[in-house]
C-alpha cells in the first residue's frame, strides 16, 4: 500500500520570464489551453492534451530552467517536428531512434525549458 494516494494529476512547473507570453506559445504551437492567469501569484497554468497534466508557469525576473523534461506522445513525429521547426523552435539534436521501441526529439520552449516528443514505434505493447 502506498504512503499516500495521488490523484491521477500531474503539473509540470516551469520557470519563465513573461507567463502571458509562455501561454501564447504553449497555445499556439502545442495546442493547449489556458486555465487562469493568477498575476497576483505570478503564476499561470495550461491544461495539455493529456487529461489530468497541466503545466505551470512560474514568473521569474531571471527564469531557472529546470532538469524536468516532460515527454509527450505524438503520433507522427517527423511531421510534428517539421512543423516546430517551421515555427523556429530550437532543437538538440536530431531525431533519436530506438528501433522497434521509440523515437524522440527534444526541443526547447523560449526560456530554455526542455521538452521532448516521443512517437511509440512497438505499437503500444
Amino acid at each position: 500500500m502506498a504512503l499516500i494516494s495521488v490523484d491521477g494529476t500531474i503539473n509540470i512547473s516551469m520557470s519563465v520570464k513573461d507567463r502571458h507570453a509562455s501561454a501564447t506559445w504553449y497555445e499556439s504551437l502545442l495546442g493547449f489551453k489556458t486555465l487562469y492567469h493568477a498575476d497576483e501569484a505570478g503564476w499561470s497554468e495550461l491544461q495539455t492534451n493529456t487529461v489530468g497534466v497541466t503545466i505551470g508557469l512560474g514568473e521569474h525576473t531571471k527564469p531557472a530552467p529546470g532538469n524536468c523534461v516532460p515527454v509527450f506522445g505524438i503520433a507522427d513525429l517527423d511531421t510534428a517536428r517539421q512543423k516546430l521547426e517551421q515555427a523556429k523552435v530550437k532543437f538538440d539534436g536530431e531525431i533519436d531512434v530506438v528501433e522497434a521501441m521509440v523515437k524522440t526529439t527534444t526541443f526547447y520552449d523560449p526560456d530554455g525549458n526542455a521538452l521532448m516528443l516521443a512517437e511509440d514505434l512497438a505499437g503500444g505493447a
